[in-house]
């Protein structure tokens, strides 16, 4: 990372990761900047999704895609260096626009289906293959792979929970990035930089001060019916990603 140098990551996720989590270690950095699902109100204005606080996150953020890239692409505020941009893979409808991706380092944040889905149905009745994106990631990481012609980085949230600083230190070392100690810990609490939903998903977050150990794993055994098919046609994806974790 040279003296001056702008660095945008975009780090791709699902839902019930640790996705939040590690924005607040990126935002823990002196250098960085971050965005919070900023793609959240284009795809709600598209897909017409009944999710909590509907209506003030399309109050809160442009609902026209193109804006919104033009906001990732342009000035870091603060005079950062670096950009990090928590994003959800299924935000990205099939009519948006993903040339943007090309000026962002690409990363991609995976969890296993039963444990996703496990979490997500505790706020969300009755999720379905799309609301969990993991299709929709794998789709962006081949696009990624193709232009680099090799593949993106790839992380396992459980990973992290377990090595922290290890993991964390090959992610940034992926990225091209320094690592910084900063990214192990933080204040509990909520930040400006949050998404207006964060009251309806963020209370865990709020309240840690770190990374803790990951909870017990969820098997296909645990779910419900109905979940456990979702998993089912959800782990082959999954364990495609899965193939190109950094180590």
């Amino acid at each position: 990372m040279a003296e001056g140098e702008v660095i945008r990551v975009a780090m791709w996720s699902g839902p019930r990761n640790i996705s939040t989590a590690m924005m607040r270690a990126f935002e823990n950095r002196a250098d960085a900047h971050v965005a919070d699902e900023p793609f959240y109100a284009a795809w709600l204005a598209r897909s017409g999704a009944d999710h909590p606080m509907r209506e003030a996150v399309l109050a809160s953020q442009p609902t026209d895609p193109a804006a919104v890239a033009a906001a990732l692409l342009g000035p870091i505020p603060a005079g950062r260096h670096l950009f990090y941009q928590k994003h959800m893979a299924h935000h990205m409808t099939s009519d948006m626009d993903l040339s943007w991706m090309a000026a962002c380092r690409n990363a991609f944040l995976i969890r296993p289906p039963a444990e996703v889905l496990a979490s997500y149905a505790v706020r969300r009745a009755a999720p379905t293959l799309e609301d969990i994106g993991v299709v929709r990631q794998g789709e962006l990481f081949d696009r990624e792979a193709d232009r680099l012609g090799r593949a993106p980085p790839v992380i396992e949230g459980a990973a992290v929970l377990t090595d922290p600083a290890g993991r964390l230190g090959a992610l940034c070392a992926a990225l091209g990035i320094p690592f910084d100690p900063a990214m192990l810990a933080w204040r509990a609490g909520p930040r400006d930089t949050d998404g207006v939903w964060a009251p309806a998903w963020y209370d865990a977050v709020e309240r840690s001060t770190g990374f803790s150990p990951p909870p017990r794993p969820v098997t296909l055994a645990d779910l419900a019916p109905e979940l456990r098919a979702v998993a089912e046609a959800a782990q082959p994806y999954y364990e495609r990603l899965a193939r190109y974790r950094i180590g």
